[in-house]
This record gives C-alpha cells, structure tokens and sequence, in this order.
C-alpha cells in the first residue's frame, strides 16, 4: 500500500543507518516490521508472566527440547 507520511529528517537518517537500508521506503517499511515483531515478542512475554497462557510445556521441557534441538 502507498502512503504519504512527514517523518524528521534524522529520524529517517536514523532508521536508515539502524536498518542497513540506504532507500527511504525499504527502511521505514523495515523498521514498521521490526516495531510490530517487537509489539508481538513483548504481548506474549506478558502473556506468559502473568500466566494466562495454555503453552502445554512447562520450563523444564521447554530447557530440555532446546537442548535436544541444539545437538541436532
């Protein structure tokens, strides 16, 4: 989708460096999806301290099939 916004120069200098992209849209498109991941990462962290998710695993599991994962 086509959007017209106003975004300060340095901040867009600055998503651009942070980014790696040297085009205006690529890199506010970028950091756009990067902020949304990051919003998504912080709901379920939420979620799991307060305990109001149905994950089946508990840590232990959770420990052991990173571990058994990471041995390949």
């Amino acid at each position: 989708m086509r959007l017209t916004i106003e975004v300060d120069d340095s901040d867009l200098r600055a998503i651009q460096r942070i980014t790696g992209e040297n085009k205006k849209s690529p890199a506010v498109s970028r950091a756009l999806e990067e902020f949304l991941r990051q919003q998504k990462k912080q709901k379920l962290i939420d979620l799991a301290l307060s305990g109001k998710t149905d994950y089946p695993l508990t840590n232990d599991e959770l420990e052991e099939r990173d571990v058994y994962e990471a041995r390949g």
